[in-house]
């Protein structure tokens, strides 16, 4: 097998497989009906002040069409809300939950783990270089999103 088509193999199977543990890793618990995507726009939302919807959509690099059909998902799991807002009433504000802040940072902690369970395996300048690999990879798959 050439180095390419190995590398393949290997970004399908890491892909899958993280997807797969953090679906497992949330999916506890209140948060059975948690999925990898309402993650990321849970991610996407944050614990900040409430973001409007086009701020969201942004961020995650969709609709806002596409973003209201998660949002209202997760407003029926309980762990979004929306509200207008006060300023200007066309604009619709969404802001986690106690239950979405609560998953928010199980997510978060999740992430933490997999990074230092990686981490903590390598020297130095393996972290370097693996650092500069998965930049490089973050570049291109932005550039291909645009």
């Amino acid at each position: 097998m050439d180095i390419n088509a190995a590398l393949n193999e290997v970004f399908v199977k890491v892909f899958k497989n993280i997807t797969g543990i953090e679906e497992r890793a949330i999916r506890t618990g209140e948060y059975h009906n948690a999925t990898a995507n309402d993650m990321h726009v849970i991610e996407a939302i944050g614990m900040g002040k409430p973001r409007n919807m086009t701020s969201v959509a942004n961020a995650l690099s969709v609709t806002t069409g596409t973003l209201t059909i998660s949002v209202n998902s997760l407003v029926k799991k309980g762990f979004v809300e929306r509200v207008r807002s006060e300023e200007d009433r066309r604009v619709v504000l969404v802001s986690l939950t106690e239950k979405g802040k609560m998953v928010y940072i199980k997510h978060q902690k999740f992430h933490e783990e997999l990074v230092e369970s990686i981490v903590n395996r390598l020297d130095e300048e393996e972290k370097v270089l693996l650092e500069k690999v998965l930049s490089n990879l973050n570049r291109y798959f932005s550039k291909m999103q645009k």
